[in-house]
């Protein structure tokens, strides 16, 4: 038995998350993922919303597994350029303006031209502006100093920037000698990578899975509905692969992986949950249980959506959710063993 080297899914999670791909926007980190199992002689193919569904057939065609997880991130759009020649945001996901403070970021112009700026309080000089610190990190507050002589809006559109324009976030990964990995967006692209690598390894160790099983690499999960379509009737069991929220109260750490109990969605699967803590038990591998009380997941966005299907979510567990995040790659690397084992198991008896 060979589990995914872990080193070459943090090179890849590297790669992933120096994509800009904030929800609404991202073909080029589909098209990476399709051209990497390519190599694999994996089959895919894109849906309408853009997402990309990979299929490994199985032995058995008359029920069907599905594991997702989500390669669109947290960014922004241009709501208005404003009379300074700075940029008004909006934002794509569920985070706060202060956790952007000071960011570098990127503007994609409609014709594909790319412009670097920084996120800032217009009220950041506190040589001026008494109420720096106190001033509300908001809409009205915060705007984007792009890195070109520009002083007016007349002068920003001539650059080709517009309202509708996306922003994405500079990542600042980095890879620790110690084991940890640090970056933006590693929600979801840690998982993102974990599958990649789990994939690569089935093709490459010619692992013939118990079920044909299908892995949707969804693109619209941060603004709630990445993975709630292309289910096939088959599908049994739907696996999220997702980030572990850690603070106050959560048993989720950096080290082991994550097995949701519930989220704001509601309790996940009972029996199918059970399943997970007994793989985990049974290979020895490190694992917490966790409530995530403001989070939802692709499993439960597909369960809002009709679907009849038995729902489940795990993941790395990630410090500083829908911030600079972070990991170690003992938690890649507890998820890839339980996935791993779970893709070569046995469905569960549901009654």
């Amino acid at each position: 038995m060979t589990y995914p080297n872990s080193q070459d899914t943090l090179e890849v999670i590297k790669k992933l998350v120096s994509i800009p791909s904030p929800s609404g926007n991202t073909s080029e980190v589909i098209g990476f993922v399709e051209k990497f199992l390519a190599e694999y002689n994996v089959e895919t193919k894109r849906n309408r919303k853009g997402g990309l569904i990979a299929t490994i057939q199985g032995k058995n065609q008359k029920n069907h597994r599905m594991l997702t997880a989500h390669v669109d991130t947290l960014g922004a759009i241009v709501k208005e350029i404003k009379p300074s020649g700075r940029l008004k945001l909006d934002l794509i996901g569920g985070f706060k303006y202060n956790s952007i403070e000071g960011e570098y970021c990127e503007i994609e112009t409609s014709s594909g031209k790319k412009i670097t700026g920084t996120i800032l309080m217009h009220q950041t000089t506190v040589h001026v502006y008494k109420n720096a610190g106190t001033a509300e990190r908001n809409q009205e507050n915060m705007e984007v100093r792009i890195d070109e002589k520009v002083h007016t809006a007349d002068e920003i559109r001539l650059l080709g920037i517009e309202v509708g324009d996306f922003v994405s976030f500079d990542p600042r990964v980095q890879v620790l000698p110690n084991g940890y990995i640090k970056s933006r967006h590693l929600d979801d692209k840690a998982s993102v990578g974990i599958l990649l690598q789990l994939m690569k390894q089935i093709q490459t160790d010619k692992i013939e899975l118990p079920y044909t099983t299908h892995f949707l690499i969804s693109n619209n999960e941060e603004i709630g509905y990445g993975g709630n379509s292309n289910i096939t009737p088959e599908t049994v069991e739907y696996l999220a692969v997702d980030m572990g929220a850690m603070g106050d109260g959560q048993s989720t750490d950096e080290y082991t992986v994550s097995i949701c109990v519930k989220d704001a969605s509601g309790p996940y699967h009972y029996a199918f949950r059970k399943k997970l803590v007994e793989l985990a038990n049974a290979n020895k591998i490190g694992y917490k249980l966790d409530i995530y009380p403001f989070y939802g997941s692709d499993a439960s966005a597909a369960i809002r959506s009709g679907h009849d299907i038995i729902h489940g979510l795990i993941g790395p567990g990630i410090d500083s959710s829908h911030a600079y995040e972070r990991t170690h790659i003992s938690s890649i690397e507890n998820t890839t063993k339980l996935l791993y084992h779970y893709v070569q198991s046995e469905m569960v008896e549901y009654k």
